[in-house]
């Protein structure tokens, strides 16, 4: 059974960082491609960071390109978020998604959000 765990969420000053990671067990087959989500209340869910596992290739949102940043140790199963300059827009519930098919690239599953297998989340806040 594929089971996704994220770690390392917390209050933050505004400007500072965090490193999120994503355990992942389960998969026996493997996963396309594993990602980051995040959910801030009265929003819709949005993908942040999207990796694929066949080729490395990612990608970013505007909104936080140049900031945060996706990487996989396979050995240890797990992927990771370091989320740099931290915004007030940040704060969210943080999830890890994997996706065992190849739906489409990984834009666009990252956009639409087209992954089936989801963590619980963990908290990012900032506050001063």
């Amino acid at each position: 059974q594929p089971h996704l765990v994220e770690s390392g969420g917390g209050l933050v000053q505004p400007g500072g960082s965090l490193r999120l990671s994503c355990a992942a067990s389960g998969f026996t087959s493997g996963y396309y491609a594993i990602g980051w989500f995040r959910q801030a209340p009265g929003k819709e869910r949005e993908g942040v960071s999207c990796i694929s596992a066949r080729d490395g290739s990612t990608y970013y949102p505007d909104s936080v390109k140049g900031r945060f940043t996706i990487s996989s140790d396979n050995a240890k199963n797990t992927v990771y978020l370091q989320v740099n300059s931290l915004k007030p827009e940040d704060p969210a519930l943080y999830y890890c998604a994997a996706e065992g098919r190849l739906i489409s690239t990984v834009q666009t599953m990252c956009v639409r959000n087209d992954y089936d297998y989801w963590g619980r989340g963990t908290q990012v806040t900032v506050s001063s």
